[in-house]
């Protein structure tokens, strides 16, 4: 989070450095207003019905690609995505809107079930306004990843966006509006840390939704914590990518290097630590350093961009640090290692050899354009290795050997594996972690019913 000693949110382009806004901190006048807006359209969107909710999200999707280009064009403006990701995210936002229109109206139906002579039935109740603090990285999809089956279980959604990607906040917002939900069904809050811990510990904030950092995840979780209150967090992540001698190490290369540098590397999910088997290290590490060679860095808004600049310049620095100190606890920079001069916060794509356990990079999520490559004696210390970790996002596996990977998964510490992919999400699979990476989920019906009051009904039969 912000924090509060900032005088106000600010948007700045992190290529050219142009301040795009600048926007001052929500009063107590206006956290006020926002907090009883949202107790409102909490009681607009209970009173309808999951089918009337699901046309309301038929209708944000077309709101969405009506507006498609400028929505992408923000992102890239705000946070330095690359256009063509920033407009896959665009698409990829609208197609969750789609999804949960048509499925999810089932999945909040009632659930008889007769026990002994009593009826019974399980019923999904909204639980009201939700607070949701977002990071800036998926400026679009990030929100509506959670915001939409929250608005579809009935609930209200109140926005703190990250402070510079407040434009990209205010355009959700426009789009909610265009998409005719009720007044104060969803609302943006630019917020510092003070007017986060009052709308927490305000009665009509019925439960807190975090993605961000392990820092923030654990301030906001303490206070909804103190406050009785209901919390998801999706946290960071430090996610192994396992290659067995076995692999298909031309497909193994490609997926690593795409995992790794999607974003500018700035991905929670995103593979981070390589972990080889000693057989296959030195050809997969060569062909690793030389694909990444090849990345394109430039104007995120020219479409043969592959790494834009980092969102932040503390950022890259922060990066920068973490890079040096691996460095000295005696890896080997196989290549970059350096923030680049000239306009724009870019950060040389890097490669980190011979990894260990007990350095930076092993023991800290990597937030920016960065590998680093860790040696394994075979399977189960490759194993091993992943699982020696605070994080527990996500994981990948690349082997020929099915039955080996079915059981590596059974036994990796984490929400999701991805056997001879890298990682991805989709709302028809559940999406979270363990450990310092967070609790609870998104996505699926696990995520739609994590803001619902499970409500069993009982009904005599006599």
């Amino acid at each position: 989070m912000m924090s509060s000693s900032a005088p106000h949110a600010q948007s700045r382009n992190p290529y050219t450095g142009e301040i795009i806004g600048a926007y001052p901190w929500a009063d107590a006048h206006q956290v006020e207003a926002a907090l009883a807006s949202v107790a409102r359209g909490a009681a607009a969107m209970r009173a309808l019905s999951p089918d009337q909710r699901a046309a309301l999200l038929t209708r944000l999707a077309s709101a969405i690609r009506e507006r498609s280009e400028e929505v992408a064009q923000t992102i890239t403006a705000e946070m330095g995505k690359p256009i063509l990701q920033a407009r896959a995210e665009v698409e990829k936002s609208a197609s969750l809107c789609e999804w949960y229109a048509t499925h999810g109206p089932a999945m909040l139906a009632s659930e008889p079930t007769l026990v002994e002579n009593n009826q019974a039935a399980i019923e999904y109740r909204p639980l009201g306004p939700v607070l949701a603090v977002m990071p800036w990285n998926f400026p679009l999809w990030q929100v509506l990843r959670g915001a939409v089956p929250i608005l579809l279980a009935g609930n209200s959604y109140l926005l703190k966006h990250a402070p510079n990607v407040t434009g990209s906040a205010l355009l959700i917002e426009e789009l909610m509006n265009a998409a005719g939900f009720p007044n104060g069904a969803f609302e943006v809050m630019v917020a510092d840390n003070d007017a986060v811990s009052i709308a927490i510990n305000d009665a009509r904030i019925a439960a807190v939704t975090v993605t961000g950092s392990v820092r923030a995840g654990g301030a906001i979780a303490a206070q909804a914590g103190a406050a009785l209150k209901k919390c998801v967090l999706e946290l960071g992540g430090s996610d192994p990518f396992i290659v067995l001698n076995d692999a298909d190490l031309d497909t193994a290369v490609r997926a690593a290097v795409a995992g790794r540098y999607q974003n500018t590397g700035q991905v929670c999910a995103a593979a981070k630590r390589f972990i080889i088997e000693e057989g296959i290290a030195p050809a997969f590490t060569a062909r690793f350093v030389a694909m990444t060679r090849e990345l394109v860095l430039g104007d995120p808004r020219d479409e043969t961009t592959g790494i834009g600049p980092m969102a932040r310049d503390d950022l890259r620095e922060e990066l920068h640090q973490q890079v040096q100190a691996t460095l000295r606890e005696g890896a080997t920079l196989l290549l970059g290692g350096e923030k680049l001069d000239g306009p724009g916060n870019f950060y040389a794509p890097t490669v980190l050899g011979d990894v260990t356990p007990q350095m930076t990079a092993f023991r800290q999520e990597l937030f920016g354009p960065v590998a680093a490559i860790s040696v394994a004696k075979d399977a189960e210390h490759a194993l091993a290795l992943a699982n020696d970790s605070d994080f527990g996002l996500s994981a990948t596996i690349f082997t020929a050997d099915e039955a080996l990977a079915d059981t590596l998964a059974q036994r990796l510490e984490c929400g999701g594996v991805f056997i001879n992919g890298w990682s991805a999400s989709d709302p028809r699979v559940a999406f979270g972690g363990v450990k310092k990476s967070g609790y609870g989920r998104e996505l699926s019906h696990f995520g739609l019913r994590e803001f619902c009051n499970v409500q069993t009904v009982w009904k005599n039969r006599r």
